[in-house]
This record gives C-alpha cells, structure tokens and sequence, in this order.
C-alpha cells in the first residue's frame, strides 16, 4: 500500500526518514546514497579470503558463573595484507585470548540459573580511561556521566563529540522472566574503574544504586556489577549486547556482542521423528555454525569507520542543536558497505555434503538482510525463532531477518559436489526496508555478498532427520486479554532541501479518535504508560506510521505474533482483513517487525515485576528517543522517580 505522506504524519511533519522522497506517481523514490563507506577502496578486498571464525565456549570462572570484561583490542577483520582492526571485545576476564568480536559463546541449560559478573574495562594498562572509538553525539537524551545524568543536556552552541570515560551495561537479548536489576536497564550503567575520571563525573547510572539495594548482593562495585539469569525458558539461541541509554549504536557497532545458548536435557524440549516417538536427530558439534551477521564499513587504513557527522548520512548542513531539533553528529540509519560474519569480512567455510544447523543473527545497526544461497540445490529448512523452535518446520527459499532476529535452520548441502562453491547472498535493500517486493537488492559487487561455503568430501554418513519428518514441541496460544494501542513515528525539521529527521518516537494511540487526535508521543523521559499487571497476558498492537519497517522489540517477555492488518490512509485505523502470522514467525518471538502503513499485534504474558524496557532495534533509533520504559506491577518503593526528565 502505498505511503501517503500528507496523511501518515509524524507529530513533527512527514514519516519519511529523509533517504526517500515521493514522485509524481506516489512511490517513494531514493534522493540520496543509503550506503556509507570509509576511505578504505574495496576492490583492494579479497573476497571470502579468511576462514570463518566459530566462537567457542566462553571460560567459566565457577561452576555457573561467569566474569566477563569488555575491553579494547586488535582483531583480524579484513584479510591480509590489511593488519588488525581496532575494536571493543567481551572476554573472560583474567584469559586474555578469550576476547573477541563477536564474544566466545555462553552455554547455558534450562533450568539452571547463572550468575555473570560484568566488567567494564574500558582502560589502558596505566589504568587511564579509553574514549570512544567513533564520535560520541552529547545531544541526544544519553547516559551524559559528565552533566546531569540520564538527560538531554541543553546546550548554548553546537558541542562537539563527547571524549569522555564510556559508560556500559550489558543486556542478554531474550533472555525471558528475568529480575529488572539484571536485565541491563539503559539506566544502570558503569564508567570503568579508571585513576583518571574527570571530577565531577558520575560512575554509575541513575538506577545503579537502587538495583545495588534491590539485587541484595555485595558483589557489585566500581565499573562492574553481577546479574542472575534464570533459563527458564525453551532452548534456544540468545544473545548479549551493551544497552547504555543513547550510546547502544556505537558500543554494539564497535564490537560488543556475543552469542548466549540455552540447551536443554529434557527431551520434551526437542521434536520428535514423525509417526514415532523417537527423538529427532540434529545437526550438532561442529555441523551447528552460529552466525552473527553484520555490515560495517572501514578506512584505508583498516579502522572501522561510522559516521562522525550528520551531514554525511543526507548531506543537511545545519542549523544543528541548539539552533533546531537536529543533532550535529547522530545519523537515523547506517548501512555499511562490507558484510562481516562472526567478525570476519567476507569469509568462507568449508562444510560437507550433509546438513548442518545454522544459527543466524541479524547484528546489524539497522540492515534488514534477506538471505539466499546462490545455489538452489542447497535446501534450506527454518526450525526455530528467536524463542525456540516454531510449530512446524518451514521450507524456505529465502530468509529475511530484521536487525536482531534469530533463526534456527537447517541447511542440507548433500546435493552439491565435493570441490563446488556457494555463496549466501543478501537481497535485503541498501537502505531503509519498507517491505515492498519489488525493493532495488543490495549491490551485488558489496554488500550483497555475505559469506561462502566450500563443499568438502564427506567425512562419514548424515544420521540427521530430515527436517520434513521433525514434530516439534506444543506451543499453546496465549488467551487474549487486554489490548495496548501503541504507536510508531518519526519527527522532522524543516530544511532548505525539504525536510530532515531528527528523532524517532513511540507513542500511544486511540483507534476510535484515529488521527491525529489519538495519537499521543511518548518520551523515554515521560512517565510509564504501559503498566500490566503480574500475570497478565496482553496484546500490544504496533501502529507503523512510518514510512519504513521497525523491528520491535520488547524486554523480559516472550511473545506470539497474532496478526497483521493495513492501516486506513485517512485515519489512521486498522482496516481489511488480519493476516495470520507467516509460518515462519509462527512460534515464540522477542522481536518482530512492524511494516509500513501496517498494525502488527504480539500477544505476551507478564510474569515478573519489575522495569523494564520496550523500543525498537534498529539501534540508531533506541538511541534518539524510540525505546520506552513499561513497568509490571506497582511502582518500587525507592526507585528513582524523574526517570532522567528535567525537574520543574
């Protein structure tokens, strides 16, 4: 359905991010380049050059604990003769060669609670403080240590990046029924523990003290705190990110991610062999490969390389804060120009003529991926979402993943021939996704290659069930309660050139009073307006009045997508017939997308109390006002209660 701009405003003006503009026809058409590269030239990269690094187990410092540091260091991102690039790892802490981008993998099994220890050590061997790799926007609503934290910092003149000590906290990604105080509220953070923080600098966030006291612990202290994560739910494959308020775009995009797999020894837990009780077989040891996918863009020199001024991303050239809305340095989207997978650019690996289980994250900033073999031969079978596995296996010819989704597949290459080669291709657009089948695929040449297989002899026969005879796990519908109207949309600032973006938003939205008088913007600073109830199911409906796709995710919670439907172009409203969700986000889910012009509904049950956090994850947009607090249960004796707004 095509996008009326003069109907689906944001509460500024129009919904468009800036990239596009609609002709004469009314189909948006693109008005500036999505892609941004550094300096580096990338015909000087080999292609599929490096071997696929799989992340192993990362070292437990006790029986179901882990201390784990975030640290700065060189890595192997492009192949020689490029030297090392510099970036942000997770590790072990006190096993230097356990550091890496994407971190060595936490294993976990259901049932069995863990502790983590998370450190920032963010320092150099003198115990100086590191800044931040890329430029650091300070007005934006940040972590802001050096002013008022927690706030958007009112300026006199346009500042400059922000050099200081680099506050994290760390959030394990679906990781459900969690307690507040370990799921890495934006608002926790840690400055390392370092001889030269400025004075005057807060070294924690605004709600450290109080999950301190709540958490009942005394382990927590200077540039580190200790979580517990129960594993109460299905097997499945997480994964762990820094969530600081208002710098998650830079800390993740520097390298600091990592995968979190919770397996199971029930054997309820896993499917079963068509027409017989037996249990069914999977690709495991070294035929199940993680793959964290990510698009990134370096300099000539090897460096990483993000945006250090607005201007680059749509070439607007100010006025900025404090003389309008727009931030100097923030960009609403970043689209690399290089495909990494598990750290590495473009790699290959070699696999044999058998199946194998792939497990896929979409850890990009913002790039919608849609991922093909370049072979048809190779078959491609999806078991599982983000929270487990789905209610039946689906054939699929390709795979689309919004940033932060996860799936569970299994891939059969017993059709190709020892000594053949395919490559996985991404068909995903070079800039924002708005869902249309007819999108320009990203370039070919780039960013829309991403990895390649080598096919090897085989080393023995496949014991594998072929994933059409898999039954999987019962997954029982959720009882509908009530439903939560909530709104997704995009401010602009009038400009010489049309208009620019200058934050996205969420809201709440009345259909009955449709818009724009239902639709009311919500702050990260405003006060709680999602409340549920300890034990209530509930179904929130997401109104995309945006002009591109948003994958929505929601904290401490599992949910089921009920369905879709279009949006009335005059009103706002949900209209025609609801779309079941497809079969392969038919099972449990933590992120979903929301497409243009379009309500998706999510039905999810509230089990803990607590604060907690709901937003979108394209990530530039969590940073700039797109994330919300949502509280189960009564407010906390004690909390803080400004919430980083301005006191008045």
């Amino acid at each position: 359905m095509p996008i009326d701009r003069r109907v689906f405003l944001a509460y500024g003006a129009s919904a468009s991010l800036g990239l596009f503009a609609v002709g004469a026809s009314g189909r948006r058409e693109a008005v500036a380049a999505s892609v941004t590269g550094g300096t580096l030239r990338l015909s000087r990269v080999e292609r599929f050059a490096l071997p696929l690094a799989v992340p192993p187990a990362m070292p437990r410092s006790g029986r179901n604990a882990w201390r784990i540091a975030a640290r700065e260091q060189a890595q192997q991102m492009l192949p020689p003769p490029f030297g090392p690039t510099r970036v942000w790892c997770y590790g072990a802490s006190g096993v230097d060669d356990s550091f890496a981008s994407p971190a060595f993998t936490i294993e976990a099994t259901r049932g069995t609670p863990v502790e983590i220890t998370w450190i920032n050590e963010l320092v150099t061997p003198e115990r100086r403080f590191r800044p931040h790799l890329f430029a650091v926007d300070p007005t934006l609503h940040w972590a802001n240590p050096g002013g008022r934290r927690d706030t958007r910092p009112t300026f006199a003149a346009t500042p400059g990046p922000y050099r200081g000590p680099v506050p994290l906290v760390t959030h394990v990604h679906g990781m459900a029924e969690v307690d507040d105080w370990s799921d890495g509220y934006p608002e926790a953070w840690v400055l390392p523990d370092a001889a030269d923080i400025p004075e005057g600098f807060a070294p924690v966030g605004t709600w450290f003290d109080f999950f301190w006291t709540k958490s009942g612990r005394r382990d927590w202290g200077p540039g580190h705190a200790t979580f517990r994560y129960p594993n109460s739910q299905r097997p499945t494959m997480l994964w762990f990110h820094d969530h600081v308020l208002g710098l998650t775009r830079l800390n993740v995009y520097a390298g600091l991610a990592g995968f979190y797999r919770l397996r199971s020894d029930d054997p309820a837990d896993h499917p079963t062999v068509a027409g017989t009780n037996a249990p069914a077989v999977l690709p495991d040891g070294p035929y199940e490969i993680p793959l964290a996918i990510q698009d990134r863009s370096f300099n000539a020199d090897g460096s990483l390389f993000y945006p250090d001024a607005r201007q680059m991303f749509d070439g607007y050239a100010g006025p900025y804060v404090p003389a309008s809305a727009v931030p100097p340095i923030w960009v609403p989207e970043f689209f690399g120009n290089v495909m990494v997978v598990n750290g590495r650019t473009w790699p290959h690996c070699n696999v044999e003529p058998r199946r194998y289980r792939l497990r896929v994250l979409n850890g990009c900033n913002s790039r919608v991926l849609i991922l093909r073999f370049g072979d048809p031969k190779v078959e491609v079978w999806q078991i599982g979402t983000e929270g487990g596995y789905l209610r039946a296996p689906v054939k699929l010819r390709e795979i689309r993943l919004a940033p932060a989704e996860r799936v569970d597949l299994v891939v059969d290459f017993s059709r190709l021939a020892a000594g053949s080669r395919v490559t996985l291709r991404n068909l995903g657009p070079d800039g924002p996704y708005q869902g249309a089948a007819d999108a320009e695929p990203a370039d070919p040449r780039s960013s829309g290659q991403v990895m390649q297989f080598r096919i090897v002899r085989a080393s023995g026969p496949d014991p594998t069930t072929p994933p059409a005879r898999l039954v999987m796990p019962a997954i029982a519908p959720l009882t509908a309660g009530r439903e939560r109207a909530l709104a997704l949309v995009e401010a602009m600032t009038p400009a010489k050139s049309g208009e620019v973006p200058h934050e996205a938003a969420l809201g709440i939205f009345d259909p009955a009073a449709g818009r724009p008088a239902g639709l009311t913007v919500a702050h990260w600073a405003d006060p709680v307006t999602e409340n549920p109830a300890v034990g209530d199911t509930e179904t929130w409906a997401f109104h995309n009045f945006t002009a591109d796709a948003h994958p929505m995710h929601v904290h401490d919670v599992l949910f089921q997508v009920v369905d879709r439907r279009a949006l009335d172009p005059a009103t706002g409203r949900p209209t025609g017939p609801a779309r079941p969700p497809v079969p392969e986000e038919d099972g449990w889910k933590d992120t979903v997308t929301a497409y243009p012009g379009e309500v998706v509904r999510v039905r999810m049950t509230f089990s803990k109390p607590g604060q907690f956090v709901w937003h979108c994850h394209i990530v530039e947009h969590e940073d700039n006002e797109m994330m919300r607090p949502f509280r189960i249960g009564p407010e906390q004796s004690g909390e803080p209660q400004d919430h980083g707004a301005p006191k008045t």
